[in-house]
């Protein structure tokens, strides 16, 4: 990809916004087990960041792609992995459906607001027994009359105790499998919701995530998002979105931890020298930049790619793939180098190599993108 000045003006501008207003808060959000989305957002919204690809008419910038890769670059060198993944959610995983295929009503009654930085989005699809396997949810919306009744249970929801509306993937008719899907836009002061849990998790402490319920809570059905019964392939598009901006924060992270951990290397000295003089130090770390440079050079093909209109179904499978596992080996290094301090609870290596391994396991895991792999080339698996 050709970035130009004006791209370049741009990432200035978000590590700038991001530095303000999110960095020196990390330790508080993190001690206090979430982040204040509401006014986190709203400051994100006023610098418009939180539409970037998105329609003008609804709040958006009418920005191409090529900004969400610098947008999603930015946003994993944040040193929370919770607040980038938070944001992360209600860019490119919760709004895509919505501005893509909901109605001009339901676009300005939900999508505008959450562009704007009034109300917070969620995406709804994991269930106690559903995971990867998406054809597998349970969760079920039944029509009466002019409302959908919705029964059923949700888990490991990133923004589930803060959202204001969630993207929800309901099963709406008796057909099996992956048939017979709907989204819903599903406002989460609806009666018969509730936050039935909030999960303590091994890292991403700055980000809150729930198990959701929904006991005969009634939504109109124009609330649906395209046509009933197409939820399960417009969940399939939003997926693309969401490894593709993973992938890319990825990218932003591992480059940021190498380079602070360079810093650290040089400064540090055992046996009269800098931990970085020493040769196979250097070498491990010249290795982990090469690989980070060809993942972010894929991640630059599969951009052009979806600038190109082209279906990125491959491109964002391998990323996501390839990035959830160097992300593991990039945070094993970096802390690794940092000896005993790398290993104490506060310093930033140790956190993130809490928050970087969940990238193999949500979105998708390992597992699933070989899966899709092996169905795109035909294997049997």
């Amino acid at each position: 990809m050709d970035f130009t000045e004006d791209h370049e003006r741009f990432r200035s501008s978000v590590r700038g916004v991001l530095a303000r207003e999110i960095e020196p808060y990390i330790d508080r959000w993190e001690e206090a087990g979430a982040f204040p989305a509401h006014s986190v957002f709203k400051a994100l919204a006023d610098a418009g960041l939180l539409g970037l690809e998105y329609d003008p008419a609804y709040g958006g910038q009418g920005a191409d792609h090529s900004y969400t890769v610098i947008f999603g670059e930015e946003l994993g060198r944040i040193l929370a992995g919770g607040v980038a993944m938070a944001i992360s959610v209600h860019t490119d995983m919760a709004t895509p459906s919505l501005h893509r295929f909901g109605s001009d009503e339901l676009k300005r009654r939900y999508l505008q607001p959450a562009l704007e930085g009034e109300m917070v989005a969620a995406i709804a699809v994991t269930e106690p027994d559903a995971g990867s396997d998406v054809a597998a949810i349970r969760t079920r919306a039944v029509r009466d009359g002019s409302d959908w009744v919705i029964n059923g249970s949700k888990l490991y929801i990133t923004n589930g105790a803060q959202a204001d509306w969630i993207c929800l993937l309901a099963r709406t008719s008796d057909d099996p499998g992956y048939r017979g899907m709907s989204q819903i836009v599903f406002p989460t002061d609806t009666p018969g919701f509730s936050v039935s849990k909030l999960l303590r998790k091994l890292g991403n402490h700055t980000s809150d995530t729930a198990e959701l319920s929904f006991v005969d809570s009634r939504v109109p059905i124009d609330n649906t998002i395209g046509v009933a019964g197409n939820g399960f392939q417009q969940q399939m598009a939003q997926f693309q979105r969401e490894r593709m901006i993973a992938a890319y924060m990825a990218v932003g992270g591992m480059a940021a931890a190498i380079e602070r951990t360079t810093g650290y290397l040089r400064e540090r000295s055992t046996f009269g020298k800098p931990i970085l003089a020493n040769q196979y130090v250097a070498f491990r770390l010249a290795e982990l930049l090469a690989e980070v440079d060809l993942l972010r050079q894929y991640n630059y093909a599969c951009a052009g790619a979806y600038l190109r209109g082209e279906d990125t179904r491959r491109f964002a499978t391998v990323a996501k793939l390839k990035a959830g596992r160097l992300q593991r080996e990039v945070a094993d290094w970096c802390l690794q180098f940092h000896g005993g301090i790398g290993y104490m609870d506060e310093a930033w290596i140790s956190r993130y190599f809490r928050d970087g391994r969940l990238l193999s396991i949500g979105g998708g895991a390992d597992e699933m993108m070989l899966r899709i792999i092996c169905q795109l080339e035909g294997f049997e698996a």
